[in-house]
C-alpha cells in the first residue's frame, strides 16, 4: 500500500518476485514501485513476460526497463478499455524489471493497480497479445501421435469429456468451448468444477477464432495449458482414438509416461 510509505520520502519501493507466474495489487498508488521478477529457477531460460493488467487498473502507468529505457505497458489514461496480454521478450532471462509510476491524485479515493504475469519458456510466445501467446497452445491442427503422448504426461490440465457449446468472440479472435466432463486426470487449477445443483463438472477452454472449432458428438481428451487462470487447448483427440495410440505405444515401451 503506498498509504504506508513516507510521505516525504523520494525514494522508489522495490518488490522482488521469486515466481514464474503471480500477481500484484498496489493499492493508494504513491510515487513509484520497482517490480523485479527474479525467479528461483535460476536454470530455467524465461525468453517471455506477459503480463495481464486488471479490469479496474489505476492511478498508476506500467513500464518495463529494457537496455536501460522504459517502454510503456499500460497507460493510465486508457481508462477502463478492455485490458489485454502484453508479452515481451526478456533480454536478461533471469532479471526482468517493471516501473509502475503513481499518477497525482486529486482526492484519497481507493485505487488500485493491480496485474498478473507469467514468464515463459517459449520464444514463440513473444507478441503484443494474448492471441501470439495461444499460438503456442492452439495450432489449428491435429496433434500427432508423439505430441498426444507427451502433451498427456506435460499438460496443465487433462480431462474427458464432450462439448456442450461452442461461442465465438470475433472482437477478441478467439472461441471459448463449454465441456461437460467426465474425468479429470489433472488440472493446475480449479477451472473445472462441480456445479451444486446438477452435480455435473463443467469448464470452459479457450482457443483461437482461426481454428474454426464447432461442436460435436462423442466423447473426447482434452488436454493443453493454463495462461492467467484461463484453460488454452492444445490437444483434443477422440479419447477412443487416443487410447489406441496409447496401448499401442505403452506394448512397444514407447510411453514417456503412464497415463
Amino acid at each position: 500500500s503506498g498509504l504506508s510509505w513516507e510521505p516525504r520520502s523520494r525514494a522508489v519501493e522495490q518488490v522482488h518476485l521469486r515466481c514464474t507466474e503471480g500477481s500484484l495489487e498496489w493499492i493508494y498508488p504513491a510515487r513509484a514501485l520497482r517490480v523485479v521478477l527474479e525467479p528461483n529457477l535460476a536454470s530455467v531460460q524465461h525468453t517471455t513476460v506477459c503480463i495481464k493488467p486488471a479490469s479496474d487498473f489505476q492511478g498508476a502507468s506500467m513500464y518495463v526497463e529494457r537496455a536501460g529505457q522504459l517502454h510503456l505497458v499500460v497507460s493510465e489514461a486508457e481508462g477502463a478499455q478492455p485490458r489485454h496480454v502484453s508479452c515481451f521478450s526478456a533480454h536478461t532471462p533471469q532479471r526482468v524489471a517493471l516501473f509502475l509510476q503513481a499518477s497525482p491524485q486529486r482526492d484519497i479515493s481507493r485505487r488500485t493497480a493491480s496485474f498478473q504475469y507469467e514468464l515463459l519458456s517459449n520464444q514463440g510466445a513473444a507478441g503484443p497479445d494474448v492471441k501470439k501467446m495461444a499460438l503456442v497452445e492452439a495450432m489449428c491442427r491435429p496433434c500427432d501421435n508423439v505430441e498426444l503422448l507427451m502433451a498427456i504426461c506435460s499438460s496443465d490440465f487433462v480431462v474427458k469429456g464432450s462439448i456442450r457449446n461452442v461461442s465465438h468472440d470475433s472482437e477478441n479472435h478467439m472461441s471459448q468451448v463449454e465441456v461437460s466432463v467426465q474425468k479429470v486426470y489433472r488440472q493446475k487449477n480449479r477451472i473445472f468444477q462441480q456445479e451444486e445443483g446438477s452435480g455435473e463438472w463443467r469448464g470452459p477452454i479457450r482457443t483461437l477464432l482461426q481454428c474454426k472449432v464447432k461442436k460435436g458428438g462423442g466423447d473426447f481428451l482434452f488436454m493443453g495449458n493454463e495462461h492467467f487462470g484461463e484453460a488454452w487447448l492444445g490437444c483434443a483427440p477422440r479419447f477412443k482414438d487416443f487410447m489406441l495410440v496409447y496401448w499401442a505405444a505403452r506394448e512397444r515401451g514407447a510411453n514417456p509416461c503412464e497415463f
